[in-house]
């Protein structure tokens, strides 16, 4: 294979870059779509989960300089579900994925619900039917993938990169899954889902997916210096047995940073020659945006924009790479500004502001964790969170409060003029992050962003799901197979196809059949993973082929 770093675009005359420029497309572009035409196609999707414009602004101000992102704005993204203005993350990645849009916590299937203005319906027959998603679409055409979140990798909004799941929380179906899809690099949390045990999210069916992993030949790593020095074509990282820490609260020894797997994965991924996609998702502002937690917000704001560098980096040398960063939605309504500011804000200078955030050294959840239990160190620990000068009373109500995060996520913010209005998700516009050949501009809707994605690396998003998801039992029985699904196993039904001597089963969440003819046995591998909804399952075009 090739390494494709440094390669240079041939030029252009100035008149035509003012002219072009003029449009929305920058001198890069222009090149690219010239001179680089007929080489592999790359796309990194960079989502910042829950991020707000008044987040990236109060991190740029804190930061005292532009952020990696500024560079690249160029529109804006409806962010609406088939079902309310204000999306949750699940519908939010379907769409941003599979061209989509869907319902409340689901991931990867149609909706069943369509009220939204301007949504096109769904036939009722087509409801929770599975929909292929960008990352499937790469893998068909042999190009390289990756996934990498802060969260637990099995998240609402990696989810929808990589799997089809009736609710968002299914971890178990959707771990499954994103191991067998058989993508390249997979780095983030979530360890737990992947083993059985008593933990919250282990799994339930008693497989020990590590071990799937390790007989694909995946490099499996803990710790960041693990990742660092692995040099397989195939990385597989779980570096927490749930979700990875803030930024701001990260061990570096332990875990790395979301930059660090960002550069170690595009540097694996460039390696094919038929290009790649990877998948990246800055996971925790949205969380520190539902504790409405500042500190949070910047932290992991600032974190996802130094990783919206390492992608621009390559993509400007590499010439045909198309980067989008996008946040799914806005959450909790943050502002500078608040009640206090309602008749001075004029007089008020930006020091006001980012002073006091300054001062903490980790978030409200970071310094929590350092808090005995009896609260005997209350000052020192407000301290971790910037709470500097505390009065005997505010200590007092401190180690009296019932919802501590909450009250100190709220102090810190008042001394900094920050304003939130809820502690849930938004419906605002948000902003379109974009760089490369093809790239999309202007307001767009979320469902554009896959669909653009699509088009540039060489592929129709509807005839994927045409290939990766055939209704089993519909198409089985037309070819004359008696069919039924086995739940001996609840955890793991498996879909049966059977006529004269032959026999076909195909397990959910796999990408795998075992297929008996004439007594013989054995099992073949297939486009894409088994899916079941609870009603029906689907499977991929090469499973239906094997009745052949």
């Amino acid at each position: 294979m090739k390494h494709r770093f440094g390669r240079k675009a041939a030029g252009i005359s100035m008149a035509a870059v003012v002219a072009f420029s003029a449009l929305g497309f920058g001198y890069n572009n222009i090149t690219v779509a010239k001179d680089k035409k007929n080489e592999p196609t790359n796309v990194i999707m960079m989502v910042m989960d829950g991020t707000s414009a008044g987040a990236t602004s109060l991190a740029r101000w804190y930061k005292g300089e532009d952020l990696a992102m500024d560079e690249i704005m160029i529109g804006g993204v409806r962010t609406h579900s088939a079902e309310s203005a204000i999306t949750d993350s699940a519908p939010a990645a379907t769409a941003l994925a599979t061209g989509h849009k869907s319902n409340d916590k689901i991931v990867g299937l149609l909706p069943e619900l369509v009220n939204t203005p301007g949504v096109e319906a769904v036939d009722p027959e087509d409801a929770f039917k599975p929909v292929a998603n960008v990352l499937e679409g790469a893998k068909l055409l042999g190009k390289s993938t990756g996934l990498i979140s802060t969260s637990e990798i099995q998240h609402a909004t990696p989810a929808g990169f990589s799997s089809h799941a009736a609710h968002r929380s299914n971890y178990q179906d959707i771990a499954e899954q994103q191991v067998y899809q058989g993508i390249d690099v997979v780095l983030g949390g979530g360890k737990e889902s992947l083993l059985p045990g008593e933990a919250r999210n282990s799994r339930v069916d008693g497989e020990d997916l590590t071990q799937v992993l390790d007989a694909q030949g995946y490099d499996f790593v803990e710790t960041r210096d693990e990742l660092l020095q692995a040099n397989s074509d195939k990385i597989w990282g779980s570096f927490a047995p749930s979700a990875l820490a803030y930024d701001i609260d990260r061990n570096a020894n332990d875990e790395p940073s979301l930059a660090e797997m960002t550069k170690k994965a595009i540097g694996t991924l460039s390696e094919d020659e038929d290009g790649f996609f990877l998948f990246i998702e800055g996971s925790k502002v949205d969380w520190a945006a539902h504790a409405n937690d500042p500190i949070g917000i910047i932290s992991d704001v600032l974190a996802f924009d130094d990783a919206v560098q390492e992608a621009l980096d390559f993509a400007k040398e590499d010439g045909n790479t198309m980067v989008i960063a996008v946040s799914d939605h806005g959450n909790s309504g943050i502002t500078m500004g608040n009640v206090n500011t309602n008749s001075n804000y004029p007089e008020i200078p930006v020091s006001t502001y980012i002073d006091p955030l300054k001062k903490a050294t980790m978030t409200v959840e970071g310094a929590l964790k350092q808090l005995n239990d009896d609260r005997s160190n209350m000052k020192e620990v407000a301290e971790l969170y910037g709470l500097d000068n505390l009065s005997e009373e505010e200590i007092e109500a401190l180690q009296a409060s019932k919802s501590l995060q909450a009250d100190m996520s709220k102090m810190l913010s008042e001394r900094a003029n920050i304003g939130f209005s809820t502690g849930g998700h938004t419906g605002e516009d948000v902003f379109l992050y974009a760089y490369g050949p093809s790239k999309p501009y202007g307001l767009v809707d979320n469902t554009d962003i896959a669909k653009s994605m699509a088009s540039f690396l060489g592929f129709d998003l509807n005839e994927v799901t045409d290939k990766l998801f055939v209704n089993a039992r519909e198409s089985f029985e037309k070819k004359g197979y008696l069919t039924r699904i086995d739940v001996t196993d609840e955890h793991n039904p498996v879909f049966i196809a059977e006529k004269q001597n032959s026999k076909i089963e195909l397990p959910v969440n796999k990408n795998v059949a075992f297929v008996t003819k004439k007594n013989q046995s054995y099992t073949k591998t297939l486009d894409g993973v088994t899916v079941y909804n609870g009603k029906d399952f689907y499977v991929s075009e090469s499973a239906l082929n094997l009745s052949k």
